[in-house]
């Protein structure tokens, strides 16, 4: 029985919003405690000396549950996800380690909301630390499986909004909360955006002249094209993406934007970088 369970049984606390305000203590008490390394040698007052691996995998994670990817309580380390966390690094660049998702997808197991699930026959694999890529630990689990209460959190706006701005404001300096705020609502705007594209082109209607951001239009646009081809190249079939999340396969439109101010996908082509060169 979960504890969620326990607790219902007392007088009044069967109250959806005294359950939120219980959960949301909690985890809010978790995630700004995470068992991280902060060694001031290696970490920068920018990340405000913790590691910043599991701070990224979590705003990964809050990012795709706010797209309607993430749709249960087991979490898959998925490309999306992969890329997501990818992101965030890029943004700031730490100052030491590297862009490996690998790494706090696995040690986030010490914390007490998140249980990993191994492949069958892989369990022991489990104890080996198989940080090194995304690949080798792809080979031997399916991916993790976080609380029932935490996942319930997440899944709504206002669950979101407290636990990002929780991460936000423990781990990283003023100047680059800001920043990574910036680029959530960004991504969620672009995620918006490539689904009105897709809706255009299964209608097969004019999608018009969006006024948007190039920023939110560049991502948007990319997210649409590397939907439809599979981050596969139209030209030569090849597809690649690397374990870190970087793909070689570029989104390009078919006549420039310039001219056409157009970002429907019949407008565009998934093209691998020597394809989009030899164009």
């Amino acid at each position: 029985m979960s504890l969620g369970l326990c607790l219902s049984q007392y007088p009044g606390f069967a109250h959806p919003a005294r359950q939120y305000a219980y959960f949301m203590t909690d985890y809010l008490h978790q995630l700004t405690r995470l068992r991280t390394d902060t060694n001031r040698t290696r970490w920068t007052d920018a990340t405000a000396h913790p590691a910043p691996h599991k701070p990224f995998l979590l705003l990964s994670i809050l990012d795709l549950a706010a797209q309607g990817q993430i749709d249960s309580s087991f979490i898959e380390p998925s490309f999306d996800l992969i890329e997501r966390f990818a992101r965030y690094w890029d943004l700031v660049r730490p100052p030491s380690g590297k862009c490996n998702m690998a790494y706090p997808f696995y040690y986030m197991q010490s914390e007490g909301f998140w249980s990993l699930v191994p492949k069958p026959g892989q369990e022991q694999e489990l104890g080996e630390r198989i940080t090194s890529s995304m690949t080798r630990l792809r080979k031997a689990i399916l991916g993790a499986e976080i609380d029932q209460e935490l996942f319930e959190l997440i899944s709504g706006r206002k669950g979101r909004k407290e636990l990002r701005a929780a991460l936000l404001n423990t781990y990283f300096a003023p100047d680059i909360r800001q920043f990574l705020l910036r680029e959530a609502v960004e991504n969620q705007e672009a995620f918006e955006y490539s689904q009105r594209l897709l809706q255009a082109a299964e209608a097969a209607m004019p999608f018009g002249h969006p006024v948007k951001p190039r920023q939110i239009r560049d991502q948007g646009f990319r997210k649409a094209i590397m939907n439809l081809y599979c981050h596969r190249c139209a030209l030569c079939g090849i597809r690649m993406i690397i374990p870190e999340g970087h793909t070689i396969v570029e989104a390009a439109h078919i006549r420039p934007w310039a001219d056409s101010q157009d970002d429907r996908p019949a407008n565009g082509l998934a093209l691998c970088r020597l394809c989009h060169w030899q164009l």
